[in-house]
């Protein structure tokens, strides 16, 4: 976890609640897909493949606020597909606000500076021009923007919440991850998104998953650069070879998927320095996660904990694995089989699990306390309501910028790339 104190709160309180009742399984984290629409086709995404007959599904805004009622988990992640592209996410981030929900708004970023403009439109008054005045000079905004902005909207908008945050997916620095993504100018606009929130006052993370391919110093150096321009905390997550993912990596792409997703050798020879990187920056998740990615323990699976909610219904057994599609989270937990799948203390239930290690699935164990060891609970409270770590100095000194926004810069000069002005 490692959020702020009110955040942690609440998630611990939830846990504690259901161990004292005696509940075998509930949600931790709802992972709330409204819509299978995506605006970016990310290479290793399984979905690309998987949604294809049904990218104009749609959860209606009722069933979602109902999908984070049923299952009660305090926190609700909010993705899909693109979940910016769902015509009422307005309306739905405004009722789980009301359920008091903590909401993870999960995007790519290509959107996220239109939604924050809408925002400052609605939030308009005459005291806001200085800080106008400063986003224009570091080209955050437009003239053309800031006019718009003057003239004012009456239409919802998210506004900052302690209970939000924006999660904005990033595999690496600009070359990288607009590689990933397979789309040119993607970095640069999910920096500029990120820079235009922290300064409106909203909180910010970010979410990578690992591949073969990933590296790691680069990653790390963006992790610096992250840290030092604000962003409030990081998940990383290794990336394995689901069904649909290796589909689409074969036909689509014509890739060998083991070249491209880990094993679990692999990822732990990946993150053999994340402790460090735990030391270093606000990492969410658990220290029993963390020592499990390194390879100093073993974890059972315990998926039923991030269940995950579609268009088709409540997906089973877990994010990764669509077996079969269930209309309630009853019949999730009460029909799903879970002796059937996952890992539990190196023992495969089924091949699919065999390399898995991805945080919806192994994450909540940690913080659930299952296959716990003496000091467990004493490590996670310090970790997670200690201090946490200071911006990164070094950050300072990293350009991220080294793809098409670099030939730019090299080309007319005229490109913004200091730190304290990224485009």
């Amino acid at each position: 976890m490692r959020f702020p104190f009110r955040t942690t709160f609440q998630i611990a309180a939830h846990i504690i609640k259901q161990k004292l009742f005696r509940v075998p399984r509930f949600a931790m984290v709802l992972q709330l897909e409204p819509l299978h629409t995506c605006n970016l086709a990310c290479t290793g995404c399984g979905r690309v493949r998987e949604y294809s007959t049904s990218l104009n599904d749609r959860m209606s805004l009722d069933a979602c606020l109902d999908a984070a009622f049923q299952c009660n988990a305090p926190m609700v992640s909010v993705c899909g597909g693109e979940p910016l592209l769902y015509p009422e996410i307005e309306l739905l981030v405004e009722g789980l606000i009301k359920q008091k929900r903590i909401v993870y708004l999960c995007t790519n970023g290509l959107l996220l500076r239109r939604k924050l403009k809408e925002y400052m439109a609605a939030a308009y008054s005459e005291e806001m021009e200085p800080l106008i005045k400063t986003l224009i000079s570091e080209a955050l905004i437009s003239e053309e923007d800031a006019a718009k902005i003057r003239e004012g909207n009456s239409q919802p908008v998210i506004r900052p919440h302690w209970r939000i945050y924006w999660n904005i997916h990033l595999d690496g620095m600009e070359k990288t991850h607009d590689m990933v993504v397979e789309r040119k100018g993607v970095f640069r606009e999910a920096i500029a998104g990120i820079r235009l929130a922290k300064a409106l006052g909203f909180q910010v993370a970010t979410n990578a998953t690992v591949f073969c391919e990933t590296d790691m110093d680069e990653l790390e150096h963006l992790l610096e650069y992250l840290s030092w321009i604000g962003v409030d905390g990081h998940t990383i997550s290794p990336g394995y070879d689901y069904d649909t993912a290796k589909v689409d990596m074969v036909k689509r792409l014509g890739k060998n998927p083991d070249e491209f997703y880990l094993t679990r050798k692999e990822t732990r020879k990946k993150f053999k320095d994340f402790q460090r990187w735990a030391a270093k920056f606000n990492l969410f998740g658990t220290v029993v996660y963390q020592e499990f990615l390194v390879g100093k323990r073993d974890l059972s699976c315990t998926a039923w904990a991030i269940p995950t909610v579609t268009p088709r219904g409540w997906r089973s057994p877990c994010y990764m694995l669509a077996d079969t599609h269930y209309p309630t989270f009853k019949d999730l937990l009460e029909k799903t089989d879970w002796n059937k799948y996952g890992v539990t203390l190196k023992k495969v239930r089924d091949p699919r699990c065999a390399n898995c290690m991805v945080h919806c699935g192994f994450d909540p164990s940690g913080a659930l306390g299952v296959d716990a060891r003496p000091g467990d609970n004493w490590k996670n409270f310090r970790f997670n309501f200690g201090a946490r770590p200071a911006p990164c100095k070094e950050g300072a000194n990293i350009n991220p910028f080294n793809g098409d926004s670099a030939q730019e810069q090299t080309q007319n000069g005229s490109l913004k790339t200091s730190p304290k002005n990224k485009p």
